[in-house]
Order: C-alpha cells, then sequence, then structure tokens
C-alpha cells in the first residue's frame, strides 16, 4: 500500500468509510502525497498525454477559436484570458503564438492561469516567459473583465460523487476497507436525494450516477462573469450530455489502474456531465456538445496540417500525421472527447460551435 493508502487507511478505520468526492481529493491533492501536488503527469515519463502535448495544432485551432469570438463581440478591451489546469502552459503557448495574427488581441488580453500544483506552476512559468502570466488557486480571484477562457482536461479530474440507484432511492458509493484491512468500495444505506429527482425517469435499480460537486460552482462563476461582462469559454473533455454509469478510472504509467491500487500515485478521473455544465452556466449560453474531430476540422486542421507538412519529411512527417489521426479520428480522440462553448446569451456563437 502507497504512504497516501496508508493514511487513508488509518482514517477509515477510526472514522468510517468516505465518499469517492473525498478520496479523489485527498489522491489529486494531498499536500505531502497527493498525484498533482508531487509531479507532472504529463508525457512519456509521466502517466498521460494531453492533446495539446500531441501536437501544436490543437492548441492554435482552439487559439484562433477565441480570437475571432473577441472580434465577434466587438474587439473588448482589456480582456481576461484564462485557462484552467493549464498543465505545461503548451496549449496556452500555442494560442498565443496563433494569436499573433491578430495583434491587437494580444494587446488586450492578459494571460491569467488557474493551477494549483507548485510542480505545474514552474513548468508553466517556463512556456510562458515573456507573457507575464499570472496565477490564481480559484477562479474566484481573476480580474473582472469580458473573459475569454479554454479548459482542457480540466473538469475531468474534479471529484466526483456516485450514487447506485435503490428501490428506496439512492446508496452512496464509498471507500471502506475489507476484512484484511484494504481499500474497498462500498454503499451507504438507501436514502432520498433531492439532486437527483430528475433522474429518477430515466434510471433504474442498479444504475449508477454520478455527480461533480466541484464543478457546479466553477461553472456558475464562468456563467456569471461571460453573462455580465462578454466573453467565451471552450470546454473539452471527456464525457457526454448526460451522466451515467461508473466512469471512475485510474491511469499510471500510460495504462488504466485499478482506482484504489495506487492512491496518490495514479491520476484519477471521471467523464464529465456537460448538461449539469450547462445548467451551471446559466444565464451564459451555450452550444450544443460538438465531437473534438468535428470542432478541430470546423477550424481548419486539416489546412493547418497540410502546411506544417510541408516542411517535414520521414519520421517526423509520419509523426506528424499520426498526430493529426489521434486528435481527430473518431476512433481516437475525435468522438470521446467533446466540446462545450458558452457564450453571451443573444449573443454571436464562437466558431464552429454554431
Amino acid at each position: 500500500m502507497t504512504p497516501l493508502g496508508r493514511l487513508l487507511a488509518r482514517r477509515i478505520a477510526a472514522t468510517g468509510p468516505i465518499g469517492i468526492a473525498d478520496y479523489m481529493a485527498e489522491c489529486l491533492l494531498h499536500p505531502a502525497h497527493g498525484y498533482y501536488a508531487t509531479r507532472d503527469p504529463l508525457g512519456a515519463a509521466g502517466d498521460f498525454t494531453t492533446a495539446p502535448e500531441i501536437s501544436q495544432m490543437f492548441g492554435e485551432c482552439l487559439g484562433l477559436c477565441l480570437v475571432q469570438a473577441w472580434m465577434d463581440q466587438g474587439a473588448p478591451s482589456p480582456v481576461v484570458l484564462a485557462e484552467l489546469g493549464p498543465g505545461r502552459g503548451t496549449l496556452m503557448a500555442d494560442l498565443l503564438r496563433a494569436a499573433r495574427v491578430v495583434p491587437a488581441f494580444g494587446t488586450a488580453a492578459g494571460v491569467h492561469l488557474v493551477e494549483a500544483s507548485p510542480v505545474l506552476r514552474a513548468r508553466q512559468a517556463q512556456a510562458l516567459a515573456g507573457h507575464d502570466p499570472v496565477w490564481h488557486d480559484t477562479i474566484a480571484t481573476l480580474p473582472e473583465a469580458p473573459l475569454f477562457l479554454i479548459a482542457n482536461e480540466f473538469f475531468d479530474a474534479l471529484p466526483i460523487r456516485q450514487f447506485q440507484r435503490d428501490a428506496a432511492g439512492w446508496r452512496e458509493r464509498q471507500v471502506a476497507l475489507d476484512a484484511e484491512g484494504r481499500l474497498a468500495f462500498a454503499l451507504s444505506a438507501p436514502t432520498p436525494l433531492a439532486a437527483l429527482d430528475h433522474r429518477l425517469g430515466d434510471t433504474a435499480p442498479g444504475d449508477v450516477v454520478e455527480l461533480c460537486p466541484a464543478a457546479q460552482p466553477v461553472t456558475a462563476e464562468i456563467g456569471r462573469r461571460i453573462a455580465a461582462r462578454g466573453g467565451a469559454a471552450l470546454i473539452v473533455d471527456y464525457g457526454g450530455w448526460r451522466s451515467r454509469g461508473d466512469t471512475l478510472q485510474a491511469v499510471r504509467g500510460h495504462a488504466f489502474d485499478d482506482p484504489l491500487a495506487h492512491p496518490g500515485e495514479a491520476d484519477l478521473t471521471a467523464h464529465v456531465d456537460f448538461e449539469a455544465l450547462a445548467r451551471a452556466a446559466a444565464p451564459a449560453a451555450h452550444s450544443a456538445l460538438v465531437p473534438q474531430g468535428v470542432l478541430l476540422d470546423r477550424l481548419g486542421i486539416a489546412h493547418r496540417a497540410e502546411r506544417l507538412a510541408r516542411t517535414l519529411s520521414g519520421g517526423a512527417l509520419a509523426a506528424h500525421q499520426a498526430a493529426l489521426r489521434r486528435l481527430t479520428h473518431p476512433e481516437e480522440m475525435g468522438r470521446v472527447f467533446q466540446s462545450l462553448a458558452l457564450f453571451p446569451a443573444g449573443g454571436p456563437v464562437p466558431p464552429a460551435y454554431a
């Protein structure tokens, strides 16, 4: 058992089972043993690779989408250009490079990063040297100005609660100890749950529904700012319109892992419930869900890939072509990753989301 696993086992033995949200929060953010607090998880030496690390084209396309959304809203100045969970800063660096085609956007935009990990903040500072980024622990401290925001694979890492439908209500899935003192899943006693009353009509006993309490205030704050001051938010993540089923998963060394096997040493994620995000963002408007591959195609990734390919040959060209396929093909990231745009009600829909 990992050091964090032993701490959690002692806590559970003393006070009883904990919810999955508490378990995820400890595993990802514990100050001494948490996954994000202690490492750079990205790339070949880490545990997973995100779209910006696969190809510069991802950040370039989304960057030009935000720039066009800014122009469609009258090119306000100043504006907040923000990213939630910016990883190594790669996406923001690619976005800013693409945005140089409209110099006025770079002049208007102050770069703000919402990042909890000190390890990743250091990597972001290197990637964005010269852009004077400002870091925030939460979205609440962003300046009050039109907000143009990107969140790529941010919401999937927020802690979730899981509830299993029961004839008499809902049972919450918890982390407990088995007879041998190992971490194991368990169910609470059944109880009514007002937050899931609207799911009684489309679920049956035994079905699992997930809630992400931490996502609601974040999305509500994004929606409030966009509705009040203008802007747009582009959210890209894996998931679907409505939560159903157990989607909690762990990744360690680029392979799936048992979520209870290595607390603090594996990444934990769950599918994003985009319907819940859209509801929380009101009074801002939201687009329909757009698969990542369709979005990038609409934003001209094939044209950009062709231009980049002209300077490549051999292995570099093959890697470039493989990256394009990985980002866009339905059997790779193109369909499992979805995107939602938020924008002012009655205002122009961001490009490629209409």
